[in-house]
C-alpha cells in the first residue's frame, strides 16, 4: 500500500513529508530530451533518476501518472538541422526515434504520456493567451514576451533577484525589460512556423513543458522533476508562467533536481563542452543495468564523477550481486530453517539476519528521499554475507531455505530499482558478450585456449596447462575448474580497456 515517505523539495530547499493533491496518486512530469542529437550518459542520468522514482513509487502502491516530453521544435534543432542541411522536423523526429532506442537499451519503463511540443500548439497558444488576458504577458513585433515584474515571486525556486538579471544584456526587439523572456517567437525565414492569434512564428522553451503537463496531468503537478541545471531559467520561467496563467499556486507541490555528471576538471558533461559519451556507446560496451547501478550508487542529487573506469568499477559492483544472487539460486533442499542455523553456523545465521532485515531496511532508505546509495549499501552487506556463506560445503545442497529469504530480498532491488531482473547465467553471458572486445578476444579465442589447456591436462602436461590458463588470466579471462569440467568469466577486478 501506498506509504509515506520524505522527499527533498528543491522550493523551500528542505525535506518535506509528500503529500500529495490525491491521496494515493501521483502526478509526476520530467523535462525530456531537445532532440538535436544522441543522447549521452549525463542525459542518462535524470531519465535512471526519474525512471527509479516512477518504478519505486508503484511498487509501493502508489497511482503514478508519468509524463516526459520532447521539445522537438527549439533554436539548438534549427541550427543544427540547417549546418546538415537537413528539414528540423525530420532531424527532430530521427532523434527521438534514437531516444526510443535508448530507452528501450537501458530498460526504462514506458513514460505514461510523451508529448510533443509540436503536437500540443493549441495548449501552448491557449495558455499565452490567458496570460495576455491576465496582464502578465504582452505582444510585440509577432512575438509574445512574459513580463516577469508582473510576478512578484520571480527568482523563488532559483533564488535569482530581478535587479541582477536586468543587468545582463539582451538584444532581442520589442521587450520592455530585458528580464522579459519568450512566451512566442515571430517566425524568421527558413524556419518551422505555426500560426497563431500575433502571426505564424514558434513557441519559446519554458511555455512548452507549462502546456504539455497541464494537458496531461492538469494544473497542479506533484512532482516536477529535471536536471540541476533546468533550475534557471527553464523551471524559474515554468514556474511563472503556469501560476500566472492557471490563476493559483503552486504550480508543483515538489521540485526534483539530480545531481549532474561532472569531469575531472569540474565541468559538467554537455555536448557544448565536447565531453560527451553517447548512452549508444556505453550499451555497445556494458550491460545496461551497470549503468543504472552507476547513477544509483550515490545519492540522486549528489553530483557524479565521471571517468573511463566509472562503468568497468560500476560492473564490478553489479557483478557481485548477480554472484551472490547466483549463489542462492543454485542452494537446494527444504529442511527447517532454524536446523540449517544451528548446523551450518555463524555464517549461516548472518545471511538470513541480513535476509530477514532487508526489506525494512531498503525500504526505510528508500522512503527517505529515494536514498539509493544506503539501499544499495544494504545490498552489498546482504551480498557479502550470502556469497560467505556459499563457500560453506553443505550450503549448495542443503541452504535452500537461506537461499529463499536472500532471493526475496534481491527480488525488492529489481521491483523498486529495476537490478538483478536477469538470471545470472544471462548476465554472465551478456557480459562475455560485450566486454571481450575491449580485453581484444573472441569466444573463440578464450575456447581455443581451453581446449588446449584441457588436452594439455589430460596429457599431465601441466606446465602448459598452467601456462596457458596464466596466459588467460593475464587477458583478465578467470578459469574455474569443476568436478565436470571448467568454466570461464570476464574478471571484473581488473581494469580492463574502455
Amino acid at each position: 500500500m501506498a506509504g509515506p515517505f520524505r522527499l527533498y523539495n528543491s522550493l523551500p530547499r528542505e525535506l518535506e513529508d509528500f503529500r500529495p493533491g490525491e491521496p494515493g496518486k501521483v502526478r509526476l512530469y520530467v523535462c525530456g530530451m531537445t532532440v538535436y542529437d544522441h543522447a549521452h550518459v549525463g542525459h542518462a542520468r535524470a531519465m535512471v533518476t526519474f525512471d527509479m522514482v516512477a518504478r519505486y513509487l508503484r511498487h509501493r502502491g502508489w497511482d503514478v501518472t508519468f509524463v516526459r516530453n520532447y521539445t522537438d521544435v527549439d533554436d539548438k534543432i534549427i541550427q543544427r538541422a540547417n549546418e546538415r542541411g537537413e528539414d528540423a522536423l525530420a532531424l527532430a523526429e530521427r532523434f527521438i526515434e534514437s531516444f526510443v532506442e535508448d530507452c528501450e537499451g537501458l530498460g526504462l519503463i514506458r513514460p505514461s504520456y510523451e508529448p510533443r511540443v509540436t503536437q500540443s500548439m493549441p495548449e501552448i497558444i491557449a495558455l499565452i493567451e490567458k496570460l495576455i488576458e491576465r496582464g502578465h504577458a504582452y505582444p510585440s513585433e509577432g512575438s509574445v514576451w512574459f513580463s516577469v515584474e508582473s510576478y512578484p515571486a520571480y527568482g523563488k525556486l532559483s533564488g535569482r533577484k530581478v535587479e541582477d538579471l536586468r543587468a545582463s544584456p539582451d538584444q532581442d526587439a520589442g521587450k520592455r525589460s530585458p528580464a522579459d523572456f519568450a512566451l512566442w517567437k515571430a517566425a524568421k525565414p527558413g524556419e518551422p512556423s505555426w500560426e497563431s492569434p500575433w502571426g505564424p512564428g514558434r513557441p519559446g522553451w519554458h511555455i512548452e513543458c507549462s502546456a504539455m503537463a497541464a494537458k496531461h496531468l492538469g494544473e497542479e503537478l506533484d512532482i516536477h522533476g529535471g536536471g540541476l541545471d533546468l533550475v534557471f531559467p527553464h523551471h524559474e520561467n515554468e514556474i511563472a508562467q503556469s501560476e500566472c496563467g492557471h490563476g493559483h499556486e503552486p504550480y508543483a507541490r515538489y521540485w526534483m533536481h539530480n545531481g549532474l555528471l561532472t569531469m575531472a576538471s569540474g565541468q559538467k558533461m554537455g555536448k557544448s563542452l565536447g565531453n560527451v559519451f553517447n548512452i549508444k556507446e556505453a550499451l555497445k560496451l556494458f550491460p545496461a543495468e551497470a549503468l543504472r547501478i552507476y547513477y544509483l550508487q550515490v545519492h540522486y542529487r549528489s553530483p557524479l564523477p565521471w571517468s573511463l573506469d566509472a562503468l568497468p568499477d560500476a560492473l564490478g559492483l553489479l557483478a557481485r550481486l548477480y554472484e551472490a544472487k547466483e549463489n542462492a539460486s543454485q542452494m537446494e533442499g527444504d529442511e527447517p530453517l532454524e536446523n540449517i542455523v544451528k548446523e551450518l553456523g555463524a555464517d549461516a545465521a548472518r545471511a538470513v539476519e541480513m535476509a530477514e532485515a532487508f526489506p525494512a531496511r531498503f525500504y526505510a532508505a528508500m522512503d527517505d528521499d529515494f536514498n539509493t546509495a544506503k539501499a544499495l549499501g544494504y545490498a552489498f552487506e546482504l551480498a557479502r554475507a550470502v556469497n560467505r556463506f556459499a563457500n560453506h560445503k553443505k550450503a549448495k545442497k542443503r541452504g535452500g531455505p537461506v537461499a529463499k529469504k536472500a532471493l526475496a530480498a534481491f527480488d525488492l532491488l529489481a521491483e523498486g530499482l529495476g537490478l538483478l531482473q536477469m538470471e545470472p547465467g544471462a548476465f554472465i553471458d551478456e557480459v562475455k558478450d560485450k566486454r571481450l572486445p575491449t580485453l581484444g578476444l573472441t569466444r573463440e579465442d578464450v575456447q581455443a585456449r581451453l581446449d588446449a589447456r584441457a588436452a594439455a591436462r589430460k596429457a599431465k602436461d601441466w606446465e602448459k596447462a598452467d601456462s596457458l590458463r596464466f596466459e588467460l588470466e593475464a587477458k583478465g579471462i578467470a578459469v574455474m575448474d569443476r568436478a565436470d569440467g571448467f568454466d570461464w568469466r570476464i574478471r571484473l577486478d581488473v581494469s580492463d580497456a574502455s
